[in-house]
């Protein structure tokens, strides 16, 4: 089966189209490193916990919204291979002219084994 990573951060909702540009230049990246696709999803429906939650997990500000995406690799070695190489990219690091529209430190993110797929 294929290979995922997860991530989960929070975004201020003023950002989205920011965001969204963000996220379409990583969908080129991650592609051309051997991605199989990239999902991005903007929370429409994602109550606040009690004990935990998507908010209390990114710390979610009263302007922010959780995002949820993942990358789907063909395997995990594509994926630590293309992790290496992409950290080496000068497109990757934020900076003045690609400037992150969310707070990384918030960012919740892992590698997943898939086990089921429907």
């Amino acid at each position: 089966m294929n290979y995922v990573d997860g991530i989960v951060c929070a975004v201020p909702a003023a950002n989205k189209q920011k965001y969204i540009a963000y996220a379409q230049i990583f969908v080129t990246l991650f592609k051309e490193a051997g991605a199989i696709r990239l999902v991005d999803c903007w929370a429409d429906d994602v109550p606040d916990g009690k004990l935990t939650s998507f908010p209390m997990a990114v710390k979610r500000e009263a302007d922010e919204v959780v995002v949820f995406s993942w990358i789907e690799w063909p395997s995990k070695e594509v994926r630590d291979q293309a992790w290496k190489n992409l950290m080496d990219d000068p497109r990757m690091q934020p900076g003045p002219d690609n400037p992150m529209p969310y707070d990384g430190k918030r960012m919740i993110y892992g590698g997943f084994q898939m086990i089921v797929q429907g």
